[in-house]
Formats: structure tokens, sequence, C-alpha cells
């Protein structure tokens, strides 16, 4: 039997819903339609978009189980303590990986607020003379004339942060001094979908609506170094990066809007290394990533979430965790969070209707002692590097935490995949001289190499806004004007290439459109 069965010490991990006590009840949850997961988590509280009349806010709740829930119940009141500062909808939060109370929003209004939770907002909770006091940011930033729809900290660097605003740029900003980014990441064709770090922030990916996998350096800004096709479908597409392997998972639909993950090499090729089916039903497949190795999805809508295991460049199917009741969102909280004693790997919290209800995933074991294979060090509160050494160039590696023993230590380098694809500052470019020019495409600095060689009819490109240009007929330069009236010639061109795609990209919506219509009115004529 041995020939045929995987050996994984993750084969029997399974789902276990907490207690109705240990959950929450009565939570109003936003009813914006934008594409979030609703909810976020630190070791200590939940973030949560609430839905208020009028103006935008969320709540900050204690972790359920921890000694600040104590005193509080789980049916929450009508009144809570609330996060009101935003003039629109709250639409994505995130906490600090290096402080537990500080949590970052973004909202309709174009704004990106930081609050502290201090802790006695929660004194006297329910109590018969108990007011809630709502929170007061402690920074505001104005990041854009629209919508802020995603924010993420840095995730070894202290107080930096990403912002994606509905202008389709990401932001990087040094909290220390918010007057202006620090970068802006351009060049997306529509509304950006998600954004993620890599475990050393040297490298930035967004999913967009135009259906494109970018890659950016955080620090030089500007356009991708690559750009990818994503998944062929039109809805919505999440990204996570699979920890020190390098890899990046992506979830999405196929042209014939099956729902898939994807797995992307991010130094080899333009094709993902692994693409699963997972099946045809609409809900957003939701990523998330352990360091057990343990790939999560949850679809929205749907009552299970599936695990697989990432093994020798592969997805292992793990037993599924299965509900009846549908899960409109979900977040898992930091890994140094969990109950190492009962063997928790992984502990998800899952909004359902006005339900939060945790998830333990637990491997069985019958020894009472640490298991050390099953726990490896998990993200610590220290930060590796400030904001200027990270925005200075330096990098390092996230400071990891023993679940055993409480020691800090410095993680280990990025891999070989993750170093061969980073981006380091260039210095400053040559002008080239008119007899070393050839009609062969010349790469910017900031470009990332492709394996592809380019062929001999590519046009000159010195730009480094693309990395992808037409072919144009070969031209002898013999001098410095030839040289300006090429690259103005392949300016053009790419200018021309940009809007034939846009057009190509409406017309691929027309089209599905129209599919869908007549499969609509076929139903209907029986």
């Amino acid at each position: 039997m041995s020939r045929f069965v995987r050996a994984s010490k993750y084969r029997h991990v399974f789902g276990q819903t907490a207690k109705k006590e240990s959950g929450l009840e009565n939570v109003r949850v936003s009813n914006n339609a934008w594409d979030t997961n609703l909810l976020n988590a630190s070791a200590q509280y939940l973030s949560i978009n609430y839905q208020v009349a009028g103006g935008g806010a969320f709540a900050i709740l204690p972790l359920p189980g921890t000694e600040l829930a104590s005193g509080i119940s789980y049916k929450l009141p009508d009144v809570i303590p609330l996060g009101r500062a935003h003039a629109g909808p709250v639409l994505d939060t995130d906490w600090s990986p290096f402080d537990d109370k500080i949590v970052a929003s973004g909202g309709e209004d174009g704004k990106v607020h930081i609050w502290k939770v201090e802790g006695n907002e929660f004194d006297g909770w329910g109590g018969e003379k108990w007011v809630p006091q709502d929170f007061d940011p402690v920074a505001k930033i104005n990041v854009s004339g629209r919508k802020v729809g995603q924010v993420m900290f840095h995730p070894t660097a202290s107080n930096v942060l990403a912002s994606a605003t509905g202008d389709h740029v990401v932001k990087i900003w040094d909290l220390a001094s918010t007057d202006e980014p620090r970068s802006v990441l351009g060049g997306h064709g529509d509304t950006i979908q998600s954004i993620g770090f890599n475990t050393t922030g040297t490298l930035l990916a967004t999913t967009c609506r135009d259906r494109k996998l970018r890659f950016f350096d955080p620090r030089q800004g500007a356009d991708a170094v690559r750009v990818v096709e994503g998944h062929g479908g039109v809805k919505s597409s999440r990204l996570i990066w699979m920890g020190e392997t390098g890899k990046l998972a992506t979830t999405g639909f196929s042209r014939m809007s099956d729902r898939e993950v994807s797995v992307w090499d991010t130094a080899s090729g333009e094709s993902p290394l692994k693409t699963l089916n997972i099946d045809q039903s609409s809900g957003v497949l939701m990523p998330f990533w352990s360091d057990n190795g343990i790939l999560f999805l949850a679809g929205k809508g749907d009552g299970n979430i599936r695990a697989y295991e990432w093994e020798s460049d592969n997805l292992y199917a793990l037993s599924d965790y299965s509900s009846t009741n549908p899960q409109r969102g979900l977040c898992f909280v930091p890994r140094r969070a969990l109950n190492v004693s009962e063997c928790e790997i992984a502990r998800a919290y899952k909004v359902s209707g006005t339900t939060i209800e945790p998830i333990s995933f637990i491997v069985p074991r019958r020894s009472d002692s640490f298991q050390a294979d099953i726990f490896p060090p998990a993200p610590s509160l220290e930060p590796a590097l400030t904001a200027a050494e990270f925005f200075n160039g330096k990098t390092a590696p996230r400071n990891l935490v023993d679940l055993d023993t409480g020691s800090v230590s410095a993680g280990p380098p990025p891999s070989a995949t993750t170093s061969s694809f980073k981006v380091t500052s260039p210095e400053p470019p040559k002008a080239p001289s008119a007899s070393s020019l050839s009609p062969e495409t010349v790469k910017s600095p900031s470009q990332v190499p492709l394996p592809k060689t380019p062929a001999a009819s590519e046009p000159v490109s010195t730009t480094p806004s693309r990395s992808t240009s037409i072919p144009v007929p070969t031209v002898s330069v013999s001098s410095s004007d030839d040289t300006s009236k090429l690259r103005g010639e392949n300016d053009r061109l790419n200018q021309e290439l940009r809007e034939a795609r846009a057009q190509i990209r409406n017309l691929e919506l027309q089209v599905e459109t129209m599919k869908a219509n007549a499969v609509k009115a076929k139903a209907l004529l029986g």
C-alpha cells in the first residue's frame, strides 16, 4: 500500500469548527459589492468591514478566545466601538505584521487611515453604564481622488505600506512622511484586483481586470518589470505568494468560466508551472498560504475550504473542510497565535450571514509534546528593516520566532528562484552611440531579462516603460538624427500597439457578453 499512498504529515489534517461561544453573532458585515475578504486578523484583534448608515466604518474586536475578549459576550450589542473617520465605505483593512495593535484601512473616499488600538475601548463592555467609544485614527493619508481598494503592509520593513487605487496605480508609502508616496507603480489597464509582496518585500505582484499578472520593483516605481497573461476569464483573480519557495499562486477563471488555481515560477517563462481546474462555481476563490507548505482555497458562497500541499512542484489535495453555511469572507490569524498544544497548524475566521466562526485546522497527534515537524518557525513581531533602510536599497529576510522556545532569529535567505528574479537599482545607463546601436531590442536596466532571445527584426527600445514592442523593419543607424527618428517611430508604434490591445480587450468582453445573452435567450425560448 505504501507504493500508492504519498507520505505526508498533513495527510490527515482536518478542519474543526469551534463552539458557538468562541465565535461572534449579530455582526453587521458590510453589504458593499467591492470584492474583498471583509475581515482581517492580527494575533489579538479582528477588523471587520461594517455596515453603517452614512459614511464608512469598520469594527475592531478582540480575537475570540483571547484574554482581551474574556468579558465580551459572543452576541454583540447593536452599538459597538467603530472606526468612523472615512467619508465612504471601508473596502479593505490590514494589520501591521510588527504590531498587533496597528491596522490600516482604505475606503471609497480615496483615503488611507492608520489606527492604533489602546485596549481601554473595551473596558466595561456590555455593562449597564457602558458607552461605546469609537476609535480615532493616528494618521490620515490622502491617497487618491478615487477609491482605495487594497492596503497591505510590507513584510520585513516597518512603517511601509502599499495602497491600490481606483486610478489603476499602486502607491508605496513611508508612514513617517506621508505627504508624497515613495514610489508609484503604474501600467495597469483596468481595476487592480489584488496585490501582494514576496517574503522579502523586494517584489510586488498584482492581478488586474485586464487579465494580466504584473511584477514590480516597489522601490523603483514606474511600470512593471514583467507582465504575463493571467487567467483567461474576466471575473476576479487573486494572488498569494507561497512563502520562501519563491512561487506565486493565483486563482481565477478560465475562458469557459471554470474556477482554477495556477502556480507560477517568478524566474522562468511566461506560463504557469501548474494549473489545476477546481470546478464550475461562480464564487471568487480566496487563496491563503501557510508556511507549512499548505495552500488553502475558500470560495465565496461555498461551504467548504480546500487544502493543497505544495511538494515537488505539484499540488496534492488534502482533506477538505465542509460546512452547510456559505462563507462571504475569510481570514487566517498569524501562525504565532496558534494553539500548538492542540496541534493547530492554522486557524481561520469565517463570515457567514451575521456570524463569524473560528475554524481550526488540526493534525491529529497522540503525543502532548511540541511537534516541531509540523510547526516551522513563524514570522515574528520584530521587523528586519526600517523604512529608511528599505528605501535605500537594503534587503533582509524576515525575522522568525520559534513556536516552542519563543527565540527569534533571521529567516533563510531568499530562494534561488526569487533572487534570480530580483531587480536591483542599476546605475544610470550611458547614452548609446550611433555605432553601438543594432536593430535588436535594447533592454532597459529596469527590465528583467526573459528567457526568449529577441529576434533580429525587433525594434530598438530604449525606454523602461514597456518590455513588449512590435517588429519594425531593420534600419541601419548612421547618425544621432537617425537614432532619434528611430526612437520616435518605435514610441509611435508602441502606442498604436497599446491602443490596439485595448480595443481587442473590449471586443473580447463584448463577445463574452453576447454569448451569455445568447445562452439566456435560448433558455427562455425553451
